[in-house]
Order: structure tokens, then sequence, then C-alpha cells
């Protein structure tokens, strides 16, 4: 299946897969939507989709939901962004969370855009916004916080949108893990009126917490691999249970033997 999305330019193409619209974006013009929205102080969400999207999207519909409703999915990894190229978005490129996020940081810096951080742990948190006040020292860093991971109540919900508001805050990078963080995205658009954009594990590489895989093995479609083996017990479900049924259920997508 095959769609498009426009943000009041010319339309970018998208496509579906396994029922989950991915955006065939770039970095550039992931960054100018963002700078954008947030200029004008818009209510949006960015969600920077891998294989666990599409088959968290595959086995729940309310996920599913959330996903294509979101005004921009980016290819983070490259499974989609081969998929995106099978179906016809020849020039898919990929658009990685943990390198979209200090581009962003630098364009924020130039145009001094005010953002925050919502999500890791308090010691990881802490050490991102002293990594991010050194690299990028006349960025306007105005609101912090690392969540409970406990389910929040309603209340806890619209006093933490009330203080993101109340701080200024126009980019928002949300660092939960998905489906987390998407859900979370989707419940606060129109209440948080900033740009949100989940960028999962970026907190923590960004922070030193976590090691990232070589250059090589991202480019090569292994990065899920060396996270696996550097987190086995945390990600054994995403990675083998899901990568195999996404490789079988998108092959019966291109021989149009299912539609989804």
């Amino acid at each position: 299946m095959t769609a498009s999305t426009t943000w009041g330019g010319a339309p970018a193409p998208s496509r579906y897969i396994l029922g989950m619209r991915v955006d065939a974006t770039s970095y550039r013009d992931a960054c100018e939507k963002v700078v954008s929205w947030a200029r004008s102080r818009q209510s949006r969400y960015v969600c920077v989709a891998t294989v666990n999207n599409a088959m968290e999207g595959h086995d729940s519909r309310s996920f599913l939901q959330v996903m294509n409703a979101a005004d921009l999915v980016t290819p983070d990894g490259m499974p989609l962004v081969w998929g995106l190229r099978m179906l016809g978005a020849a020039n898919a490129t990929r658009v990685y969370g943990p390198d979209l996020t200090p581009q962003l940081l630098d364009a924020a810096e130039r145009e001094q855009i005010q953002v925050g951080f919502y999500g890791g742990s308090p010691a990881v948190l802490k050490r991102l916004l002293e990594v991010v006040a050194q690299r990028y020292p006349r960025l306007p860093m105005v609101y912090s916080c690392s969540p409970p991971f406990r389910p929040l109540g309603p209340e806890e919900e619209r006093q933490i949108a009330d203080e993101i508001n109340r701080s200024g805050t126009r980019i928002l990078f949300v660092g939960l893990n998905t489906p987390k963080q998407d859900r979370w995205m989707a419940g606060q658009r129109g209440r948080v009126r900033a740009v949100m954009l989940g960028v999962g594990a970026a907190f923590d590489f960004l922070a030193g917490a976590k090691p990232q895989a070589p250059r090589w093995m991202m480019r090569a479609g292994l990065e899920w691999l060396f996270r696996f083996a550097s987190e086995p017990r945390r990600l054994w479900r995403r990675y083998l249970k899901h990568n195999p049924r996404f490789v079988f259920l998108f092959a019966l997508q291109l021989l149009g033997l299912r539609r989804f």
C-alpha cells in the first residue's frame, strides 16, 4: 500500500509496512519539519520506527492507530528502509533516532528554540543533560523529567503537561522506549504544546550509558544483533520473536498473499 503525507510542502512518499505507515523522509526533511512546527508551537509527535514498532502494531490494533496517527514516522531501522524501497520508495534512507537527536539539538541551538527531555533513569538523564550542555553551550534547555516506571495517574499526567507548557519547551525529546513512548506522546498531543519526538535509546547512547553498534553493523542491518548480545534478557522477545515473524509477514505482503 502507498500513501503520501503533506506538511505544507511537497508530498512526502509514504508506504504501509504490515499496515503501519512509514514516511520516506530524511534527516534534513525531518529537522525542517520539526523546527517549523516548533516555531509555531504546534502540538505534534514524531515516532522513529523499527521492526519492533511494526510488530507491536501488527499485534495491537490500538498501537497501530497510535503509529498511523503520528505526524511523522521515520524509518529508524534498516529493515524498514529496505521495505520502503521494495514498495517503491526508491530514495528511502534511514533516519535513526540517536543521529536525528543531535542534529535537532544543533538546529535548536542555532535558532534558540527551547528544548526539554522526558524519560530515562535519573542517573542517565543527569549525565545526558551534562553532555548536551557541554556540546551545545547556547542551547536553551528549559525542562527535564525522569518519570517513575509505574503508570501515571490522570492528575499526574496533567501536572507533567502543565510543567512542560510552563517551561516554554518547544521540542521535547522523549526516551521511554517503544511502545510506551509512542502511546504517551499520542496521549499528550493537544495537551503538550510542543513537538514530541520518541527517540528511545538515544538518551542512553548520548549519555554514554550503553554502547552503540559499529557503523558497519548498522549499515548491514545487524544493529539488532549487537544490542541483543549486549542485553539478551531484556531484548530477547523483541528480536528473537519479532524479527522472524516480520520477515515472514512482509514476504507475504510483497507477494500479495496477505493484506494489512
